[in-house]
């Protein structure tokens, strides 16, 4: 009864603001046109001003843009992220056919980001620290979402271990993460839920970032409960290039990007490769090994419609020392690079073939899908407690798991008008489909002998999910209320019961969202954001609890409510501040245990915090950046003392310095801090933090 109460409210709201921007009588007249760059390609997010700001749009993915309350003689401001500023005097042909604009390419500048849009402006300041900030892998690449720290353990193969907002997210259980629109989180995974691992991404072919903190975007929904990054890849190479690196340990890399130049006048491509090798640090030698092949084709119809195709394919296989006891240390049994068990290490493919359609609609509307296609195949070796269990053959476990991932999602865009006011709509559908074959626990023997298992069977997990979003410009003012539907259906065949016995569950979602900005002037904003999110949890972790999916859906699939209060500032166009108070409070939840096999249950935490960002740019060359975030992480069902939250991070900062030349030089020194945290539920065993200073250097 309750949720559709949520949408008669939504849908009261939406008609009460809609009647009001009616009875506004328009000003003007509505200006159309296209922004593009010198070789004829869209510009995204272009910034259209009146000369005195009152009116402003921005350009869609193909470039198209509508401003209404235009008059003759009225002075347009275009500019965009990477292209020189440009003024025009409004004519009189300009409302008979769409004016045309050509923006010439510069160097990025913070004075370039706007702001004042709240649908873009964490786009553009992640395209400016992609560009000013040199990166050298694809784990760093998760960095560019400020506050998210990352640490790597039991060798290089393995996804990071993610640090966002108080939550220590294990390797992905509360932040969602995609490319192109294809997921990395698997859910219902071996060694975790929301296991994202993104090394199947060569960093030099990201071409922007988009990101979020908090369960506030209605496009995205599993995981988004912390935050949510999307990767978007480069549709072209500018030039072809071969990079060799080496470094310490028997380091090295080399990169390969090949520009296939065009099939046809609409049609180009390009290919990328890249291979590391490591020995590691530790006596017993890592062995790591990985490889990535990536192609993309781009096609543009005579109609102006994009195509795009991209295949990948990644495998990486490892040793790994793992974490050993400090008394074994003390004792003399091993050094500090040593190993109780050095069979420890894993291997992993994923091969993806993905397929994005942008269809020009017209009258500034357009209809973006992509669909994609995954093989994924698994395996881990870990032993965390050494010989406690079995004091003969040892404690190692195998975790595998084969996996084919298939899904795609359809989303409508449409900027209109109800009087003078600009409205900006997204709806869209989506299917996510796992099919999860021999996916195990078991007792191992140097990798070779599997002892027992503790786990293993099928998994069919499904999400059909569909999403409104709209954006209301009321002049300083926007509203954004938008609202999402999942529906998720899990079924699990256990391979150990002596009969078969398919059990399953579904259930649905709501999680209605808004989000509040307004605008002081150009370079001043403010926002409020509340929103409910949620995580799904394993789907053995759901089969196996006895709680009726309907009436306790919280607790199986657990919701998450956020609010975010916080400004966007900047000052003389070359600094950029960001501050939010934020508060996330996640029920009731049971959670599946990959490395033991077994459901835990939690219960209430509660988290608020304060999350502060700076970006300077002195001259042509010099960037400065820092995030400083800070969490308190509590258990709202446990008494004061005992309320800690293992590992739950409380101070974090990123930062550091940035000097990029024109002839490609670039370098500069990046400092992150993790600070001491809770062991434990009274804080009574600590954390130690670490701090990181490294130098950084590349040519281009």
């Amino acid at each position: 009864m309750c949720r559709f109460t949520g949408i008669q409210l939504l849908t009261s709201i939406l008609t009460i603001l809609i009647g009001m921007a009616q009875l506004i009588p328009a000003i003007g007249q509505n200006l159309s046109g296209v922004v593009k760059d010198e070789s004829g390609q869209p510009v995204l997010a272009a910034n259209i001003f009146t000369g005195q700001g009152q009116e402003h749009t921005h350009s869609n993915e193909f470039g198209s843009f509508s401003l209404s309350g235009v008059q003759l003689g009225d002075t347009l401001d275009i500019s965009a992220l990477g292209y020189a500023s440009q003024k025009m005097m409004v004519q009189d042909e300009y409302f008979d056919h769409p004016v045309s604009i050509v923006l010439v390419e510069v160097k990025y500048d913070l004075s370039q980001v706007n702001v004042s849009d709240h649908r873009y402006n964490t786009r553009q300041l992640a395209k400016f620290d992609l560009t000013t900030n040199p990166v050298t892998s694809s784990q760093e690449i998760l960095l560019q979402l400020p506050g998210l720290l990352i640490g790597q353990h039991a060798g290089g193969g393995k996804a990071e271990q993610l640090f966002l907002r108080g939550f220590d997210l294990d390797h992905g259980t509360d932040i969602n993460i995609s490319v192109d629109g294809m997921p990395v989180n698997m859910v219902s995974h071996a060694h975790g839920q929301g296991y994202a691992d993104l090394h199947f991404l060569i960093p030099e072919v990201v071409d922007r970032v988009n990101y979020d903190k908090g369960p506030y975007r209605a496009n995205v929904g599993n995981m988004a409960t912390a935050g949510q990054v999307a990767f978007e890849t480069l549709d072209r190479l500018d030039e072809s290039s071969v990079t060799l690196e080496y470094g310490r340990f028997n380091s090295l890399r080399m990169l390969g990007l090949v520009d296939l130049g065009k099939f046809s006048d609409k049609t180009e491509g390009y290919l990328a490769f890249e291979n590391l090798l490591a020995d590691g640090p530790f006596d017993s030698s890592q062995n790591f090994y990985r490889t990535n092949l990536f192609a993309k084709m781009s096609h543009e119809t005579e109609g102006g419609d994009r195509f795009s195709l991209l295949a990948s394919h990644f495998t990486s296989r490892w040793n790994a020392s793992g974490q050993i006891p400090q008394r074994a240390i003390d004792q003399g049994l091993i050094g500090r690079f040593g190993a109780i068990d050095d069979t420890e290490g894993g291997n992993t493919l994923r091969t993806n073939l993905g397929v994005t359609f942008s269809k020009n609609l017209g009258r500034n509307s357009f209809l973006k899908s992509n669909a994609y296609l995954t093989s994924y195949d698994f395996q881990l070796f870990s032993n965390f407690t050494f010989y406690l269990n079995d004091p003969v053959n040892g404690d190692q476990i195998k975790q595998k798991e084969n996996r084919n991932l298939i899904g795609f999602n359809s989303t409508y865009f449409k900027d209109t008008y109800l009087g003078s006011h600009a409205i900006s709509i997204q709806t869209g559908v989506g299917l996510r489909q796992d099919a999860i074959s021999d996916i195990g626990l078991s007792h191992t023997l140097n990798r070779k002998t599997t002892l027992n298992s503790s786990y293993l069977g099928d998994i069919q997990e499904t999400n059909l999910y569909a999403f409104y979003d709209a954006s209301i410009d009321l002049g300083r003012l926007t509203i954004n209320p938008g609202i999402r539907i999942d529906y998720f259906k899990f079924g699990y065949d256990n391979h150990l019961l002596p009969t078969y016995d398919f059990q399953s569950k579904d259930l649905s979602l709501l999680s209605p969202k808004l989000i509040l900005t307004y605008s002081e002037n150009r370079n001043l904003l403010y926002f409020l954001k509340i929103g409910k999110g949620f995580h799904s949890n394993d789907t053995r972790g759901i089969i196996a609890s006895n709680a009726n999916p309907e009436s306790a859906s919280n607790k199986l699939v657990p919701a998450a409510y956020g609010a975010d209060l916080g400004t966007i500032w900047r000052q003389k166009k070359r600094f950029v501040l960001t501050s939010a108070f934020w508060y996330l409070l996640s029920e009731q939840e049971f959670v599946y245990v990959g490395d033991e096999g077994i459901v835990e249950a939690s219960g209430r935490s509660r988290r608020l915090g304060i999350d502060l960002s700076a970006r300077t740019q002195i001259g042509d060359h010099l960037t400065f950046y820092e995030d400083y975030n800070y969490a308190h992480a509590r258990s709202i069902d446990e008494p004061a003392g005992a309320n800690f939250i293992p590992l739950a991070p409380i101070h974090t900062f990123t930062g550091g310095v940035t000097y990029r030349h024109q002839d490609g030089l670039s370098g500069g020194l990046r400092l992150v801090h993790l600070g001491d945290r809770p062991a434990n539920e009274d804080y009574s065993i600590r954390a130690e933090g670490i701090f990181v200073l490294m130098p950084i250097c590349s040519l281009n």
